[in-house]
């Protein structure tokens, strides 16, 4: 016991303690003690409010269960998440052969579907949008339809190249048969196309509300086109003296905005001053007959003296 002692006093540890002899409680205790920190308390400042403290979340004890900024579910997530597996069996699929209706030239495909839909038709057929291009008989062409600049044939070319291509006419034109037929502009196309139209609606229609008609001016859609590629075809020098004139045109409309207010100022300085003149003449006119009807009762009141006297 003596030389545990000093050991102890020449280690320095804990020689104000009392001595505990080691025992085996001691040695097999594994029991850790924890010590709880100190939660660093703040306090209110002088002159807030105890309401107003409490909202600023000061408080340590608080601080751990600030609220979010964004919304969050901490229920749901990847871990707790379970398959929701139903108990029915799983529809079957089927490689089948299928026909599209905007085909007319009978392709058949293969694709996967389900067995329920086998005979169904194909889905995206509905999107197939064509355009109606008319169709004439034989009597209605030789009777309203015929024109001395085109023939029957190439009449018919035409409208086929309209039901093949839905009326773009641009591709009509690319398409035109220029091996036996005269080469035709995308505006001649149009034009024979709607009067075709037209001509066909005006027969056609019966009693009642005026059918609808399709305006299309050939001369002003050349004349347009022209105008455009001489547009195109300006030279600098062209664009140049454009920009000039331009510029010059500007200056001269200004001048000329300035020249009417001019005029419309010194307008208002006339007007102004005749106003004057003839609130002038008017009250010349006024003092006049003050002057005048004052001089009258003078003498009215100098004739009753008189004759009392």
């Amino acid at each position: 016991m003596a030389m545990n002692c000093d050991i102890r006093d020449i280690l320095e540890l804990d020689t104000d303690k009392p001595y505990e002899p080691v025992t085996k409680k001691s040695l097999m205790n594994d029991k850790k003690c924890k010590t709880k920190k100190a939660e660093p308390t703040f306090k209110r400042p002088e002159g807030m409010h105890r309401e107003l403290w409490g909202l600023l979340w000061t408080d340590n004890k608080y601080m751990k269960d600030t609220p979010p900024i964004l919304p969050t579910d901490v229920n749901q997530g990847y871990k707790q998440m379970k398959a929701k597996i139903g108990s029915q069996k799983v529809r079957p699929w089927k490689w089948m052969p299928f026909t599209n209706p905007a085909r007319k030239d009978g392709t058949i495909f293969l694709h996967w579907r389900r067995v329920a839909d086998e005979a169904k038709d194909y889905p995206f057929a509905r999107f197939n949008k064509t355009v109606d291009v008319p169709t004439y008989s034989d009597l209605e062409y030789q009777q309203h339809l015929h024109d001395d600049s085109w023939t029957r044939h190439e009449t018919d070319h035409l409208f086929d190249l309209c039901r093949r291509f839905d009326l773009r006419f641009i591709v009509i034109h690319d398409r035109w048969d220029r091996s036996k037929y005269p080469n035709r502009s995308v505006e001649d196309i149009k034009e024979r196309y709607y009067n075709i139209c037209n001509t066909l609606v005006k027969v056609r229609a019966t009693q009642g509300p005026e059918p609808k008609i399709w305006v299309f001016d050939a001369s002003h859609e050349r004349k347009r086109k022209l105008q455009l590629i001489k547009l195109f075809n300006r030279t600098p020098k062209l664009v140049e003296e454009e920009e000039h004139l331009i510029a010059e045109l500007k200056k001269i409309e200004l001048r000329k905005k300035e020249r009417e207010k001019k005029t419309q100022d010194l307008q208002k300085l006339i007007t102004a001053a005749d106003s004057n003149i003839d609130n002038r003449r008017v009250e010349r006119k006024t003092t006049k007959k003050k002057v005048y009807q004052q001089q009258k009762l003078k003498e009215g009141s100098l004739s009753t003296v008189r004759s009392f006297t």
